[in-house]
């Protein structure tokens, strides 16, 4: 497999050495870029949307009380809190990806 064929379920854009990305359940991935925008959206604004009735995290698969959803993709998928917190703890720990959460 290609580089290109691992999409950020989020905004769509491909791996990079310089997009580091964390896999959740099935695949599904988010890219640091937009797991930035979750984490700014979720902890520090303290803001988010409500699923819809059966709409899941696409990183976990439960049905979150409340998440974040991409603007870059109309109707996108969904990134719960606790998979926000645990993707970018996986990310700082990981001196490659030279991410920090936002507000850090």
């Amino acid at each position: 497999m290609a580089a290109e064929d691992f999409l950020c379920d989020f905004c769509l854009r491909s791996w990079a050495s310089d997009r580091p990305m964390v896999e959740g359940h099935k695949g599904s991935l988010i890219c640091a870029e937009c797991l930035a925008d979750a984490h700014r959206a979720l902890v520090l604004a303290k803001a988010g949307v409500a699923p819809s009735r059966g709409e899941t995290c696409v990183l976990c698969l439960t049905e979150p009380e409340k998440c974040w959803r991409s603007t870059r993709i109309e109707g996108g998928p969904l990134a719960c809190l606790t998979c926000v917190k645990r993707s970018g703890a996986i990310l700082e720990k990981d001196p490659d990806s030279g991410w920090t959460r936002p507000g850090a």
